[in-house]
This record gives structure tokens, sequence and C-alpha cells, in this order.
């Protein structure tokens, strides 16, 4: 009897972490690459996954950059102020996506497509926010 509890045991831990494990694998690799396949079906460029960290090293790099080399007076101050989208803008034109992490994020400039985001609020959600910054947005004024 105490063979079969413990081998009962020993099953619902294994199913417990291959459970575990397969969800962070979905998580991590799965769902990005399979939102990155529809994306691309769709006819939205964009940069490929990365593993984890998305874009955000790539846009941290970018922006340690360019604050630190000096700029006149007469220099677009858009490549300074946001060097990443100024890059993707240039290389992928008006519509692309980025990630970030493992959630990809679709930039779009052509104001009919902006006005139809803004008019279906229930189709294209905000992202969610950090909850206590909108306590502290609150509680600041």
């Amino acid at each position: 009897m105490e063979a079969s509890a413990a081998s009962v045991t020993v099953s619902v831990a294994i199913a417990a972490v291959l459970w575990w494990i397969w969800r962070t694998l979905n998580w991590v690799w799965f769902k990005p690459k399979m939102l990155e396949s529809y994306l691309r079906r769709q006819g939205l460029v964009g940069t490929p996954y990365t593993l984890l960290v998305g874009d955000v090293k790539r846009e941290y790099s970018m922006t340690t950059e360019a604050r630190s080399k000096p700029i006149k007076l007469t220099d677009d101050i858009v490549p300074r102020v946001l060097p990443f989208p100024s890059h993707m803008l240039k290389t992928y034109g008006r519509t692309f996506f980025t990630w970030r992490g493992p959630i990809p994020t679709i930039t779009i400039t052509n104001p009919e497509q902006i006005k139809e985001v803004l008019n279906k609020i229930y189709d294209f959600q905000k992202p969610n926010t950090f909850p206590l910054s909108r306590l502290v947005a609150t509680k600041t004024s």
C-alpha cells in the first residue's frame, strides 16, 4: 500500500512539473511565435521575437547611444528623443510591430486606422498598467 501511495505522489508531482514546464514554454516561446506568424500573415512587418526580452534590450541600447551623442540646435530631435520608434518607422514603414517581452505591440500611423482603433474600444483594448501607478497618480493630485 505504501508503494502505491508513493507512486501516486510521485506521479502527481511529475504531472505538476510537466504542466508547469508546458505553461512556461507556451508563455515564453510557443504563443509569441504563433502571434508573430499570425501578424506576418496579416501583412504586418516587424522585428523577430527574441526570447523573454523582445525589443526592450535593443530599445534601451539605442536610447543610451542616442543620448550619449551631442546634438546641435539644427539637428532633427526625433531620433534623439525616440530613437527606437524612429528607426522602426524608417526601417519597416508606417505600420509595424515590436515586442515588449513576449507581448507584441503594433504601431500604426495611418490616421484612418488610428480612428478605427479609437472608435472600437472593446475590440482594441489598452495594455494593462502597473497597478500602483493608478494609486500614485490619484494620490499626488
